[in-house]
């Protein structure tokens, strides 16, 4: 790990500035998924910036309705909040869906927002990655490429975007609030990550020197039901081989509003307006459920060791879809 300075910043202004003055300088909180990128040599920060007291762990009820999470808030006390819970279920069994109690109890909502690539060539020096070094290559394109993505990919890259959270996060369209050297925004969901396209190695919309700090989710119905569906190869501790968030109206057996958002196959937290398209306006069935399913994969592209994913995406859809149903009292 090469030699860095440490600094804890006091208040978010100063936090802004000690990054906007140094180019190679890097925030920590959590420090889940940084940390093991220093020691892999893939992440050489001139110094962190702690912002773990920055700028808020609260989760508050907000005035139109809906609900704040502040940025610095741990994945463990977001995942068991009562509100959360209760009107927001599919965010929290995400949350529960990833990683370990440990690391959950250590991991902060920005810091999942902000977490790269599992991929092992990103993560492996000795091979090529445009994510790590622009026009390097991607070795994943003819290697072991069993977990990459099949949606949103490129010549350039084809990794998945690791993060349970976030797919959740893209099904309840939350905004997130950040502050940077040219003030405030409020920056929705599903433009925060980016796409691969030629410049892999740009992951979302933040300058440097930007910092989380806060995630909006809107209000809920009463009416309005979600959950979340990890496929895995074991059944702790591993990243999602397809997952599925889906958030339905149902009323009268007909699909008022829908939301499906899917984790492991895109190269982001992936926003399927496909599926959802099919499902507003039709009867909560089987055949519904499968006509999503297949409008969510037609734009799929696999590669040689990760086809299984497309069939497999339907299937996870499929039996997400109806299980909400359920609860939502329609007929599948």
């Amino acid at each position: 790990m090469n030699p860095f300075t440490y600094v804890r910043a006091a208040n978010s202004d100063e936090a802004i500035a000690t990054l906007t003055r140094e180019p190679q300088a890097m925030f920590i909180a959590g420090g889940t998924n940084i940390l093991d990128l220093m020691k892999e040599g893939v992440h050489t920060p001139s110094q962190l910036v702690d912002i773990r007291k920055l700028p808020s762990t609260e989760i508050v009820t907000k005035d139109d309705g809906g609900i704040r999470i502040g940025a610095t808030a741990r994945n463990s006390d977001v995942a068991y909040n009562s509100i959360v819970q209760e009107r927001y279920p599919v965010l929290s069994e995400a949350i529960l869906a990833g990683a370990s109690a440990q690391l959950r109890n250590m991991a902060t909502v920005g810091g999942n927002l902000m977490q790269r690539t599992r991929c092992s060539y990103f993560h492996d020096t000795a091979f090529a990655c445009n994510k790590r070094q622009p026009g390097s290559g991607c070795a994943a394109l003819e290697g072991f490429n069993r977990m990459h993505a099949v949606l949103g990919t490129s010549e350039h890259c084809i990794a998945a975007h690791p993060s349970d959270m976030c797919v959740a996060l893209v099904a309840l369209d939350a905004v997130v609030q950040t502050h940077g050297p040219r003030g405030e925004r409020s920056i929705p969901i599903t433009d925060f990550h980016l796409l691969p396209g030629e410049t892999p190695h740009l992951e979302t919309v933040l300058e440097h020197g930007e910092i989380i700090t806060a995630v909006d989710l809107p209000e809920i119905p009463l009416n309005r039901r979600s959950h979340y569906l990890k496929i895995r190869d074991r059944a702790s501790y591993a990243f999602a081989l397809v997952s599925a968030a889906v958030v339905l109206e149902i009323d009268e057996e007909v699909i008022r509003n829908a939301r499906i958002a899917l984790g492991g196959v895109g190269t982001k937290p992936w926003r399927s307006l496909e599926a959802e398209e099919v499902l507003v306006g039709a009867p909560a069935t089987q055949e519904t459920f499968t006509a999503a399913a297949n409008a969510a994969m037609q734009e799929a592209r696999p590669y040689r060791h990760n086809e299984f994913k497309i069939e497999l995406a339907k299937r996870t859809i499929k039996e997400a879809l109806k299980t909400v149903a359920a609860i939502s009292g329609g007929q599948a």
